[in-house]
């Protein structure tokens, strides 16, 4: 029976599909299958060929390698490996190098003979790559082809570098690389320009000779691929669909990165369902808008033709279904994210109690307070609350140059102009040209020009935050150490961030916390910013009375909004509040037009805030609410 209910389950998972509660969790089983493989061929006196992947997905994995090398005794001496994919042309020394990558987390770290480490060269020659590409698949299957094969997933679904439109047989070759995957490397190279237009990869075939296939991956940015890798039809467009032809392959995955496969996405699909409040508001929520009909409009019929007849057995009849949750997405709507005094708040999202709350809004960067919640920023201040916001990281990263000597030749003429001595800017200005005339892709700039950036962004989000209304004495920058320490090295202690973030909530005992809840943020900035507040609060709980009655509200980024179903706060905007947060937003001037870290959104930062404000709202109206122009919105964060 329980074999039947796995099948059932999965049964439109074309590729089986194992999903680990945590990226930690499946990357430890990934290294315990290799350690177990190279002990294997320890045991016979034979060589362990595998074939390995770079980039963020494996790098958990290689850690634990190395953890077992060096608490256990893990040897690699009979271990050969062949890398999937280099970029073209690449010096082996340069930062970006996927040998560099290589050796720094795994080659430099353990015993691993030199000679046995193949990587493809990205500095052969042009006319020597196709014998060089013959030459690599030779040697794999001298040796008997590869043991396991690591994958990781583009966004584009390619594996390897075989991009759209790679043939299922294709063998090691040189490619050209597909927009979107280099404006996904361009963080590390400084910029989309920056980044080889080619590479050399192993093709698809190549792959599909592994003995074993282990595609990982990892956070819900990439669940969307995820789903067409594994069930969607097979395609050219993804060459990760091929993989559903192998029968050796394995998608492992977390529990992000599964959340769209039908079993978790939308289960009442593929198997019978425990109708919880969640999951039923949920499948409603989804029969709405997959059927068009707003939810009062839907039948008995509707719900016993999209796979929800027992929903409608357990608790119909329809109408009644729909009445409660119509309901309950009403009661998300509120004008008063600080709660309304003197009212019944028993169906409120906030408490009516203190009448005047005081409020932080943590802001990863200088711009994600107006970008995100601009509109409640404004309306908090508005009603009165005591609000106040603190800027978590400088963002200096995110300055473009140009900026750098724009301000310095102000300070340099207004010095002039008022007869001062400018001795020190002229010297600080010229040190920075001439650093940026030799500046490297990606280097990172001497401290006296992060601070000038820095200071740029701040005196940007003081503007911002003088216009939404709040005194100096309420704007914080924490500036906190990690942002800078993770430029010079991954291994870095957030306890400095930590203990001043207690530090600031103590000044404020707040009955409100907002934070950054987009944790599918590109760059990983607002995930590490949402730890330290979440540790600085739980430390407090155990110590400060005030935090029993301080409540933690979370909202996303410019990238993509909550889904209606989980959305616990809704703040709704009028025409004028949406006009007024876009002038807030335009006083980060260094943000405006073309931010150096666009993402692979060509949309202005103002334009994604206000689309998904406006698409927010407009799916509450066609759920059948009433027809906002704007909403933005909040989850609350359950401590218990």
């Amino acid at each position: 029976m329980a074999r039947l209910n796995l099948l059932e389950e999965t049964r439109f998972e074309k590729v089986p599909v194992t999903v680990y509660p945590s990226q930690s969790d499946a990357s430890i089983h990934v290294a315990n299958r290799i350690a177990s493989l190279i002990k294997e061929k320890q045991a016979n006196g034979e060589k362990a060929v595998l074939g390995l992947a770079t980039g963020a997905t494996p790098v958990k994995v290689y850690q634990e390698l190395v953890r077992q090398h060096k608490e256990e005794g893990l040897s690699f001496q009979n271990v050969v490996t062949f890398n999937l994919d280099e970029y073209f042309p690449m010096q082996p020394t340069a930062d970006q190098s996927y040998v560099t990558f290589m050796k720094k987390n795994l080659f430099d770290l353990i015993d691993i003979p030199a000679e046995n480490i193949n990587i493809p060269d990205g500095t052969i020659d042009i006319n020597q790559v196709q014998a060089y590409c013959e030459a690599y698949e030779q040697k794999i299957s001298a040796l008997g082809g590869l043991d396991i094969q690591l994958l990781g997933i583009g966004r584009t679904g390619h594996i390897g570098f075989n991009e759209p439109g790679s043939a299922p047989n294709s063998g090691t070759r040189l490619v050209t690389l597909d927009d979107l995957t280099r404006r996904d490397a361009s963080r590390g190279f400084g910029g989309k320009e920056y980044v080889p237009t080619k590479a050399i990869t192993m093709g698809v075939g190549t792959i599909f000779k592994a003995k074993e296939i282990v595609l990982m991956a990892w956070n819900e940015n990439k669940a969307e691929i995820v789903k067409k890798a594994v069930e969607g039809e097979m395609s050219p467009e993804i060459p990760a669909t091929y993989l559903q032809l192998s029968n050796n392959v394995e998608f492992i995955l977390d529990e992000g990165a599964a959340s769209l496969l039908t079993r978790f996405d939308t289960p009442w699909l593929a198997h019978d369902v425990v109708w919880t409040e969640f999951l039923t508001k949920k499948a409603v929520v989804w029969l709405s808008l997959k059927l068009n009909k707003a939810i009062l409009k839907l039948t008995d019929e509707d719900y016993n033709n999209n796979g929800m007849a027992e929903l409608v057995t357990e608790q119909g009849p329809a109408y009644n279904i729909n009445i409660k949750i119509f309901n309950e997405l009403q009661r998300t709507i509120t004008g008063w994210p600080g709660g309304k005094p003197n009212v019944d708040d028993t169906n409120r999202p906030e408490r009516a109690e203190p009448a005047h709350k005081n409020a932080i809004l943590f802001s990863p960067h200088p711009d994600d307070d107006v970008i995100s919640m601009g509109g409640t920023f404004i309306r908090l201040a508005d009603q009165g609350h005591n609000v106040h916001v603190a800027y978590q990281t400088s963002g200096n990263t995110a300055v473009w140059d140009d900026d750098v000597l724009r301000y310095l030749e102000f300070v340099q003429d207004f010095a002039v102009a008022i007869d001062d001595d400018q001795g020190i800017t002229s010297k600080i200005y010229t040190e920075a040209r001439e650093f940026f005339k030799t500046k490297k892709p990606n280097q990172v700039d001497p401290e006296i020009i992060r601070t000038v950036k820095g200071l740029i962004r701040k005196g940007e989000a003081i503007a911002g935050a003088r216009f939404v209304g709040l005194p100096d004495e309420n704007i914080h920058f924490q500036n906190l150490p990690f942002y800078d320490r993770t430029k010079f090295s991954k291994e870095v202690s957030f306890e400095d961030d930590i203990l001043q973030t207690m530090e600031l909530l103590r000044k404020v005992k707040p009955q409100q916390v907002f934070a950054a809840g987009d944790f599918a943020d590109p760059h990983g900035t607002h995930k590490v910013c949402f730890d330290i507040i979440l540790e600085a609060l739980l430390r407090l709980r155990k110590t400060d009375e005030w935090t029993k009655d301080c409540w933690l509200w979370l909202y996303r980024g410019a990238w993509h909004e909550y889904p209606i179903h989980e959305i616990e706060m809704a703040i709704p905007l009028s025409p004028q509040e949406v006009k007024r947060k876009r002038l807030a937003i335009f006083k980060h001037q260094s943000q405006k037009d073309v931010p150096v870290f666009p993402g692979d959104d060509p949309r202005e930062f103002w334009v994604r805030a206000e689309d998904r404000t406006s698409d927010t709202a407009a799916l509450y109206h066609k759920l059948g609410l009433a027809d906002y122009e704007a909403i933005e919105a909040f989850v609350r964060w359950k401590f218990d």
